[in-house]
């Protein structure tokens, strides 16, 4: 790798990228190692996305004493220059981002103008982020609901059992009542004589004797 990059021309400058990025946490960093033996001072390094490079991500141009950096609109990119290579900061990223990148470095000034040949690319793969549900955490601990619950439980027995009890007694009272009633005794029923009185009023004899 250094051999080829040692036998480049004047005034070309060669990119490479690692083939594969894997992204779990919606955060990527792409880093483009370049290397350029010109004489330019002003340079624009840019992010494309696609197999056409019709994406331009993002962008950061800088020269001897100042650097500044653009995210194009979609996307949440951040450049950086260091030395030989460019560092792309990339998040918030989601899976229809997932694609193939490429990074195009240009010398601006003074001329000739160049820039790198188009490397191989690397592919970026935004995995899907796994919707975590988590259960509604009741405000009462389960031990104090069982507690409740188990006291409830045995008030309701309780008071069933006692329902049970004076029913049972009330029934009891109400037939020894009864009992009562019919052991006690009747009087006949009143007799209408028939016919005379059983006695018979003393004849006075003297008024027949005048």
């Amino acid at each position: 790798f250094l051999a080829s990059l040692s036998s480049l021309p004047e005034n070309k400058i060669f990119v490479a990228q690692r083939p594969l990025l894997i992204v779990a946490n919606k955060t990527a960093t792409l880093v483009c190692n370049y290397t350029y033996n010109g004489t330019g001072k002003e340079f624009r390094a840019s992010l494309h996305k696609g197999t056409d490079s019709a994406v331009e991500v993002c962008f950061i141009s800088w020269n001897t004493t100042k650097i500044s950096s653009t995210s194009n609109k979609g996307f949440n990119c951040q450049g950086g220059h260091d030395k030989d290579k460019v560092i792309f900061n990339l998040w918030n990223m989601n899976v229809n981002q997932t694609d193939i990148y490429f990074c195009k470095i240009e010398a601006l000034y003074p001329p000739p103008y160049v820039y790198n040949e188009k490397s191989n690319g690397t592919v970026i793969h935004v995995k899907e982020t796994p919707i975590q549900t988590q259960e509604p955490q009741s405000a009462i601990p389960l031990w104090i609901m069982a507690t409740v619950t188990g006291v409830l439980a045995f008030y309701s027995m309780l008071i069933t059992a006692v329902f049970i009890n004076y029913w049972q007694k009330s029934k009891k009272n109400k037939y020894h009542q009864s009992d009562y009633m019919n052991m006690t005794p009747r009087h006949p029923p009143y007799q209408k004589n028939k016919g005379y009185p059983s006695y018979a009023p003393t004849r006075d004899y003297t008024a027949y004797r005048s």
